[in-house]
């Protein structure tokens, strides 16, 4: 089977509108898929639609609950500042988007994680 000028139009057109090497194969006839897909790399043609479906995107994480978050709707990615007194009604959790690696928002993460004072900064507190 040689590529002729009208077969190789067929593969182009084909070829952009997302069919699979194994389709154009098929309805040229007489070729592989392996030779539809040799052809099309050699005439540049990589810029195609993907035949496989793509995933459906990963839906984003829910809102914090106004006032925020209890136990049950904490995820990863929310801030996991206790606020309030457990034994008590009103308890939660900040429920802000928490820094990448850390269970923490910004402002909580700023008072969770402190520097240690150094002796020298007790010391001159202490004789102030």
């Amino acid at each position: 089977m040689s590529w002729t000028e009208e077969r190789v139009q067929v593969l182009r057109q084909l070829w952009g509108t997302g069919k699979s090497a194994s389709e154009i194969a098929e309805m040229l006839g007489g070729v592989s898929r392996n030779a539809v897909i040799g052809k099309a790399h050699r005439l540049g043609l990589s810029g195609r639609p993907s035949p496989i479906r793509k995933k459906p995107e990963a839906p984003p994480p829910p809102e914090p609950v106004v006032g925020g978050a209890t136990i049950l709707s904490l995820t990863d990615r929310m801030c996991k500042w206790p606020i309030g007194d457990p034994k008590k009604p009103g308890f939660h959790f900040c429920g802000r988007p928490a820094r990448p690696g850390q269970p923490y928002c910004a402002e909580h993460a700023a008072m969770a994680y402190q520097q240690p004072k150094s002796r020298r900064d007790e010391e001159r507190q202490v004789a102030g």
